[in-house]
């Protein structure tokens, strides 16, 4: 297998420290409000390497953190006048919600902050010990960026071509520009922990370093995040960990692509930005996620109402196929083990879900030719393409469920039975050009009507 790794700039044969176990961390949400599509990405993106990693035999601790201490988090509960325990609960339980709509499974493990801060306070300690981190006159505690030899190494940046990272305040009581906050003394009234240099609370950077060490152990196999998160987070998580613990912080790092709405920057000041219920409460969240997983993983994804149509018309395909099949006994398997073979060497490329996706096609083509040509070996190659989709998250709906559920958007269900009606009275009066212009329109949002001697039912297919 092999994994395209951000540090070195390539792709690696991957070989877990542990046979048979992979530790992965991924950084999780700041919970101070919904759930973008951005988010969505990442979600989708560890979630479909989760799965496959456990298809491929490996136990996988998968570790993604809660950030439920933060200025933004501090800010937002101040604008609503809200206590941050009942904000940071509701966003959680929102975001739980949203994940299990885009069927993403839960994480092995979800640690919040808020449940570390002794190790926090145990790792700066052991950074001052060290002379890689200082207390400041304003009772903030800083990291020296200069002391550790390796800044920089993620992402290929040189010292003094660096500048200080959006999430650390610039002033004068640091030592250095470059040097980030590890520790924030408290304002009066602000939510705070006792600390050996006072009360206050922890920088964003060491939340990290601490949760995924504790977790995972001082090296662990795979870290993950969003673009957004190489410079300055992961750098300076390397930075931190690897100081404090003397070993190399992590073998694997792993990032996934960005989200454009219409090839433009997602952002609040474009007029673009969408949370993941806004978007689901107008396309079917299988749709979404297709679209999501479409992409490989590092790439950059381009969200428009015409990729979720083509989204939508891919879908309409498979569970078209797996239509009218029956279940396949389980003493039946499949005889064609090419479909798996080239589905694990597309996903051994560094999770290569394009070309995934385009096994998938083909054995959903053969399942078409199978239902007309070989009808007893139809079920086994059904089966096989629910299987294979079950490994990106897909194909796990009742294909009449899915197809019927895809109109609903441009036309209810009652509505089209109303139709059908219409129709069937219209055979009645002999206005067979009303009947005809009534099965027209349905064609046009993608209905076909099936006329048989019970009666006329109806399936959505690809337009």
């Amino acid at each position: 297998m092999q994994i395209y790794n951000t540090l070195t700039r390539a792709k690696e044969t991957f070989t877990p420290i542990e046979p048979g176990k992979v530790r992965m961390y991924v950084c999780g949400m700041t919970v101070y409000d919904y759930c973008h599509l951005g988010h969505a990405r990442v979600m989708v993106a560890f979630d479909v390497i989760t799965r496959y990693l456990r298809e491929r035999g490996f136990e996988v601790d998968y570790v993604r953190n809660i950030t439920d201490i933060d200025d933004k988090i501090l800010k937002r509960a101040e604008e609503n006048d809200e206590p941050i325990g009942a904000l940071t609960e509701r966003m959680i339980a929102a975001m739980h919600e949203d994940e299990a709509r885009l069927n993403v499974l839960p994480p092995s493990r979800e640690p919040r902050a808020t449940g570390h801060i002794d190790d926090i306070t145990a790792m700066i300690e052991t950074l001052i010990d060290k002379g890689f981190a200082y207390r400041a006159d304003n009772g903030d505690v800083y990291y020296r960026v200069r002391k550790f030899d390796g800044y920089g190494k993620l992402n290929n940046r040189q010292l003094d071509d660096m500048r200080a990272g959006s999430r650390v305040d610039v002033d004068t009581h640091k030592e250095d520009p470059l040097d980030f906050v590890l520790w924030k003394a408290a304002k009066p009234g602000e939510a705070h922990w006792h600390s050996p240099w006072g009360n206050g609370r922890p920088g964003w950077h060491i939340e990290c370093s601490a949760m995924s060490t504790c977790c995972l152990g001082n090296t662990f196999d795979i870290h993950g995040g969003g673009p957004d998160l190489t410079f300055p987070h992961h750098e300076n998580e390397i930075a931190q960990s690897e100081a404090a613990t003397g070993q190399t912080y992590v073998n694997t790092w792993m990032h996934a692509g960005a989200v454009r709405v219409d090839q433009e920057k997602m952002s609040k000041s474009l007029g673009n930005f969408f949370t993941i219920r806004d978007v689901l409460e107008e396309h079917d969240p299988e749709v979404v996620r297709f679209l999501l997983v479409a992409s490989h993983y590092r790439s950059p994804i381009n969200y428009s109402v015409g990729s979720l149509v083509e989204a939508r018309k891919s879908l309409i395909r498979f569970y078209t196929a797996l239509d009218g099949v029956e279940d396949s006994p389980a003493s039946q398997p499949i005889e064609d083990a090419s479909f798996d073979a080239r589905f694990k060497a597309a996903m051994d490329d560094d999770f290569n879900t394009p070309e995934a996706l385009a096994v998938l096609f083909d054995l959903a083509r053969e399942v078409n030719r199978a239902k007309t040509e070989a009808p007893s070996s139809a079920p086994a190659l059904a089966a096989e393409l629910v299987r294979l989709g079950g490994v990106l998250g897909l194909l796990q709906q009742a294909p009449q469920a899915f197809l019927k559920g895809t109109a609903s958007a441009a036309i209810s269900d009652a509505e089209i039975e109303a139709k059908i009606e219409q129709r069937k009275q219209a055979k009645m009066d002999k206005d067979f050009a009303r009947a005809d212009a009534i099965r027209d329109e349905l064609a046009a949002l993608g209905i076909v009507l099936k006329d048989s001697r019970e009666g006329t039912t109806w399936v959505v297919e690809a337009l």
